[in-house]
């Protein structure tokens, strides 16, 4: 650890902040690579919750279609039993004795005839509900084929992105370990804590414009001239993040200027 600690101390502000600048640019690629590949796991997931959901839309309508059949069925039987009243109570017609059993018989058979028409309303109403369920069944189904098909294209892609991002990442990750000794124990830890921090996971950013590149604040010409000695490490005073003169980014000033 002392070692290390040396080692560090030997090396100038200049080379730690040019070292800090490259692993802020790596550090940058990673999140990329993680944006691009965060989002398909996303839509691969979102893709298979609706699938789940089209499933069970389908087996809720296939539920409701025995339902249906089952109350066809009663209604059936209830036609058939009121035929069988109708028959016998006509049968009995032709033996009543007086008024009042021709009367009662009569409204019996009147009933058992409304009964006949109702359970025939019936029979048609689930028949009619039958029929749309399996229509908007047929219709789910063909949601669930498109559904599916785009969820084997995206699910190829992203083990397309997850096997080629990883690679890249791993590399990444390894330069950036490399870096990190390059840097003071202090100022790295400070960077991370700014990084976790900031939106867009800058911690270093070069001046633009005569003002920060994290928070675009304008910064005075005589802090600018304290960045570009580069005698000590220097940070917005609005944003925290650690600043550094175009040309230590690599970046000629002219097009820092016009950026």
């Amino acid at each position: 650890m002392a070692t290390e600690k040396n080692k560090t101390e030997g090396l100038s502000v200049e080379s730690r902040l040019k070292s800090l600048y490259k692993l802020q640019t790596i550090l940058s690629e990673i999140d990329r690579i993680k944006t691009i590949r965060g989002e398909l796991p996303l839509e691969v997931k979102d893709l298979e919750d609706s699938l789940a959901g089209l499933h069970t839309r389908i087996s809720n309508y296939e539920q409701e279609i025995a339902d249906l059949r089952t109350r066809l069925t009663q209604e059936k039987e209830k036609i058939a039993d009121s035929h069988a009243k109708i028959a016998r109570y006509k049968e009995q017609l032709d033996n009543v004795r007086n008024n009042r059993e021709f009367d009662l018989l009569s409204k019996e058979v009147e009933f058992q005839t409304l009964e006949i028409e109702l359970s025939e309303k019936h029979l048609n109403e689930y028949t009619r509900q039958i029929e749309q369920k399996q229509a908007d069944i047929e219709v789910t189904r063909e949601k669930i084929k498109d559904h599916e098909h785009v969820l084997s294209e995206k699910k190829s892609e992203l083990e397309e992105i997850v096997s080629e991002t990883r690679q890249d990442e791993e590399r990444l990750r390894e330069q950036a370990k490399a870096l990190e000794p390059q840097i003071d124990t202090r100022t790295l830890t400070a960077f991370k804590r700014i990084r976790k921090n900031a939106r867009n996971g800058l911690g270093v950013v070069y001046i633009q414009r005569n003002a920060c590149g994290g928070c675009f604040n304008r910064i005075p010409p005589q802090k600018q001239l304290e960045i570009k000695m580069h005698k000590k490490i220097i940070v917005c005073e609005y944003c925290g993040r650690i600043l550094i003169d175009p040309a230590l980014a690599g970046i000629e000033e002219e097009t820092a200027e016009s950026k």
